[in-house]
């Protein structure tokens, strides 16, 4: 073989090496005006990642590679701080209970915002999802970005609404100088079977959408709402040629305020009364400005929908 062919051949085989070993880089980015701290959990059975676990100040972003075959979960605390008599470092929303900056293998306490992964899977394919079913924090939005060109489902997906003020109020957690800072799920707040999809509910014929996740749905179409919700909110890309970056709170006015009306989850107006409307990203309708769709990063789409996404007394 002669030496640039043999050179040739060893830098392919050694790219091969280095894309097997790196499976994809998240980059964590924090686009929230107050300093968010990432967690992060691998699944059992998967590759630690390098850190489990740090802070991000506003306009703030991180890389984190993750090995091949990783499976796991990220998300964001907010409202954290350590002890001052103690060095115990917790967080409002997003507790992981390590006591710590770092989780250590601490899972998210509900309610949390949960972008999910499972790299090189079935059919050499990404999965990954923004999941509501255990609650909402804040916003988050996953973009993935190709090397080449992609197979599969591979869009953006994600929450990009500010939901805690329009919570309904058996769902909302407040913090007593800080207002709303997150919205329980219907099976976190009641434990009903119905909510949680288990016993007689466990199947996808048996439990359906609720008032309560098309609360969720409505505001978030691409977002997991309740535990059968997948044919809507599980997406997929080329394993191996496909990075990703996961922002909380997308620089979009998704602002949502409530006003004590019933939504009408399933089918909310476009525009209220008054004229007013409110922008949520993740429907079918084009960008309504140049600014909102380059914010929209490259594929969340923007909706109008009424400011009412409160649910009624009724529901509670």
């Amino acid at each position: 073989m002669a030496p640039r062919t043999w050179l040739l051949a060893l830098a392919a085989a050694l790219a091969l090496l280095n894309r097997g070993a790196r499976s994809a880089t998240f980059t964590i980015a924090n686009g929230c005006g107050y300093t968010v701290w990432p967690g992060l959990l691998s699944s059992a059975g998967s590759a630690p990642l390098p850190t489990t676990g740090f802070a991000l100040a506003p306009g703030e972003s991180r890389a984190v590679a993750a090995p091949a075959g990783w499976s796991g979960r990220l998300w964001g605390r907010t409202l954290c701080a350590a002890d001052a008599a103690t060095g115990r470092f917790a967080c409002a929303t997003g507790e992981c209970g390590s006591g710590g900056v770092q989780c250590n293998g601490g899972g998210a306490a509900t309610p949390a915002t949960l972008a999910e992964f499972t790299l090189d899977g079935s059919g050499g394919l990404d999965f990954f999802d923004v999941s509501l079913v255990d609650g909402y924090n804040l916003p988050m939005v996953i973009t993935p970005t190709a090397s080449s060109s992609s197979s599969g489902k591979c869009a953006a997906t994600g929450c990009a609404a500010e939901l805690n003020a329009a919570c309904p109020a058996g769902l909302r957690v407040d913090a007593a100088a800080d207002g709303p800072v997150a919205c329980r799920s219907a099976c976190d707040a009641f434990g009903d079977a119905q909510y949680c999809c288990s016993g007689a509910y466990g199947s996808p014929a048996a439990c359906r959408p609720s008032a309560y996740s098309q609360f969720f749905k409505a505001a978030c179409p691409r977002a997991y709402s309740y535990a059968y919700d997948d044919a809507t909110s599980t997406f997929t890309c080329a394993a191996g040629t496909t990075d990703y970056t996961v922002t909380f709170c997308p620089g979009v006015p998704t602002s949502v305020k409530s006003t004590g009306q019933n939504p009408q989850a399933a089918g909310l107006p476009q525009q209220a009364n008054n004229g007013t409307t409110m922008v949520f990203f993740g429907g079918n309708a084009q960008p309504s400005s140049a600014a909102t769709a380059a914010a929209a990063t490259n594929l969340l789409v923007a909706v109008a929908v009424t400011t009412a996404v409160a649910l009624s007394s009724q529901l509670l």
